[in-house]
């Protein structure tokens, strides 16, 4: 019995299959299971038109031995089984296993093989220090032994077997110092591995298990006895039609699979056949996990070929600002790599991720619009994800995520869309009503609706609602968005508007659209009556301002800090918070209000040349405009001394 070698890139890939190519020794038993699944497979096929095959669909199956004396694993299927020239093919050359051969030839018909690399079978390799592979082909009487060591080469005999099929024989590795073997002979542990990775394979995997029970007729007394056990559920929940399946028995999957206490917000199911075929079943989860929102978690869905479990978590299938999304895809159409742990990056991988996209937006889309309480709850959880994807990237897809925004409403107090903040917007009526005694035909001016969609940014709620800025716009029937999460005002920059309607935050100072052209021409007439003041003032704060001139926006509040150009005053906050950012500063400007006693005041000041206290005054007002729009001060002691020597004069 001669020793055959195998060629000599198949040595070399098979040392880089034992020491490299696979992640997990335990990847073994995921092989050897699906090339007994696709031996099934085949002979399954060929009995769908050689009636003389006896066996019928239940009784197919693979069967696990497990010997722990002996230290060995039987890998067992009664599939259609291989003869000597089919042994030396696909176990005597490195990456061939006859299932791509077997799908060429039967491409007309509907047949799923799982095999695509016989490399496969060489993980055996990464626990057994000897391999045996005894097989009888399905009408032949004669059985061919294959039997190896590793990459010294491989001997194929004549044998004898009671009947047709496989058993692969796996001889475990004893224990080193640097790997542990012994697990693998550990009952549990080869149950755990089949339900991790072969749960769904499609034919039953049984094994005797040991299990103790009382003694008839004793008291204390227990006995051992072994039982026929099938593994795998065989059927996966996603193949399922989703009429047939309970809402409970998703919830129970969900929490089960991916290890959560919380029922799932929503379910997700997708089935595509075509171009790249494909069944998902995905969980937007009802609480974000403890570790959502730092390094430490990783997105991804678990990805399946054929029902056995290729990626634990396949971060390609999912864009970032859907990573909370839970689930699994299963296809029969992905391209995998050598080891079957990796996908390759083809046209079918984005088509999947694309369709799921889609499929995500919709759902997230029909919950905001059926069950807002819900929405809100998920809101809570997951929407800074969806505001950060809707900014990152320059905005690359505000068009997919801008309809699923919320912000909190000043005049709803609670949260809204940007669509439903438009939809309230007040519109200029369409003819205006004449007073009473006004002569027919006399045309009136028409009143302007909404120009814009307000927003002011902040820490919270409470302190936006009493922004000196607010006060008017209020007054006028419109609603202001509140922001306050730090990214918020940096997606509306990048949204720039909404259905024709720009963003323009109340505390900037852009014409805010709130006066008519003849208060904002008495407006500029009353700047310049009083430019001598605002001169003077701008001259005591120096560069802590680039102007200070009247307001338009304030009504009971004597002043206010508003900003010049793209970086408002709250983004100057946020930005120099952040760890080892370069400080940046807004362009202020300082805004009186020219009906408030103050500003009475400034000009008396002004009049009677007592320009040391008109400077402690400004930069008073300075410092109190910084402290509403939640912004430090440089010197409180000053500051607070200021406050004091005003009160000992009054």
């Amino acid at each position: 019995m001669a020793v055959q070698e195998f060629k000599a890139e198949s040595k070399k890939l098979l040392d880089l299959m034992i020491n490299s190519i696979y992640t997990h020794k335990e990847i073994f038993l995921r092989e050897l299971i699906s090339n007994a699944s696709d031996a099934l497979d085949k002979l399954y096929f060929q009995s769908l038109t050689d009636t003389s095959i006896p066996l019928k669909k239940e009784d197919y199956a693979i069967r696990l031995t497990l010997d722990r004396e002996n230290r060995t694993i039987i890998v067992s299927d009664n599939g259609i089984g291989m003869d000597e020239k089919t042994l030396q093919e696909n176990l005597g050359t490195i990456a061939k296993s006859g299932s791509q051969d077997f799908k060429r030839e039967n491409a007309s018909e509907d047949v799923d093989i799982i095999g695509q690399f016989g490399v496969g079978f060489y993980s055996a390799f990464m626990v057994a220090s000897h391999v045996t592979v005894i097989s009888r082909p399905y009408g032949s009487e004669q059985a061919w032994k294959w039997e190896s060591s590793g990459a010294d080469g491989y001997t194929i005999t004549p044998c004898q077997k009671e009947s047709f099929g496989t058993d692969v024989i796996l001889v475990v590795k004893p224990d080193t110092e640097e790997e542990h073997y012994d697990e693998f002979l550990d009952e549990y542990r080869l149950v755990g591995i089949v339900k991790k990775y072969s749960d769904y394979i499609r034919y039953p995997i049984t094994m005797l298990r040991e299990h103790s029970r009382k003694k008839e007729g004793t008291e204390d007394e227990y006995e051992t006895y072994t039982e026929l056990e099938t593994l795998n559920s065989m059927v996966p929940l996603w193949k399922r039609d989703k009429k047939d399946v309970k809402p409970e028995e998703y919830n129970a999957f969900y929490k089960d699979k991916f290890f959560d206490f919380t029922d799932p917000a929503r379910v997700i199911v997708s089935r595509t056949e075509g171009t790249a075929t494909y069944n998902a079943l995905l969980f937007i989860p009802g609480r974000a996990p403890f570790n959502y929102y730092t390094r430490d978690y990783e997105k991804g869905l678990q990805l399946y070929a054929s029902g056995v479990l290729i990626m634990d978590k396949c971060a390609d299938l999912l864009p970032d600002y859907f990573s909370f999304v839970k689930g699994l895809v299963d296809s029969q159409d992905l391209s995998l790599n050598i080891s079957r742990e990796m996908l390759q990056h083809d046209s079918q991988l984005r088509l999947i991720r694309t369709t799921l996209e889609k499929k995500i937006k919709n759902e997230l889309t029909a919950m905001l619009r059926t069950d807002r309480e819900k929405y809100d709850e998920f809101f809570k959880n997951f929407g800074l994800q969806l505001k950060v994807g809707c900014y990152e990237g320059y905005g690359a897809n505000k068009e997919m995520l801008k309809d699923l925004l919320l912000f909190h409403s000043a005049k709803e107090n609670k949260l809204i869309t940007l669509e439903e903040y438009v939809a309230a917007m007040p519109k200029a009526p369409e003819t205006e009503e004449k007073p009473e005694g006004e002569a027919a035909g006399t045309e009136q001016p028409k009143t302007e609706g909404q120009k814009y969609i307000y927003y002011a940014a902040g820490d919270s709620v409470e302190r936006l609602s009493k922004l000196p800025a607010a006060e008017r716009v209020l007054e006028k029937g419109y609603d202001i968005l509140y922001l306050t999460a730090d990214v918020d005002e940096f997606v509306l920059q990048v949204l720039r508007e909404y259905s024709g309607k720009e963003f323009r935050n109340i505390s900037s100072g852009e014409d805010l659209g709130l006066e008519t052209e003849a208060e904002k021409e008495q407006a500029r007439a009353e700047n310049e009556q009083n430019k001598d003041l605002f001169a003077a003032m701008k001259e005591a704060l120096g560069d802590k301002v680039t102007e200070v001139r009247l307001s338009t926006r304030l009504k009971s509040h004597p002043v206010c800090i508003t900003s010049e150009g793209a970086l408002s005053v709250e983004m100057e906050k946020v930005l120099n918070s952040m760890p080892n950012a370069e400080k940046v500063e807004s362009k202020k400007i300082l805004e009186l209000n020219g009906s408030h006693p103050v500003f009475a005041a400034l000009q008396k000041l002004q009049a009677d040349g007592n320009t040391d206290k008109l400077a402690a005054y400004a930069d008073l007002l300075y410092n109190q405009a910084l402290l509403i729009e939640g912004l430090p001060i440089e010197d409180p002691v000053a500051y607070a001394q200021a406050v004091c020597d005003l009160m000992a004069q009054s």
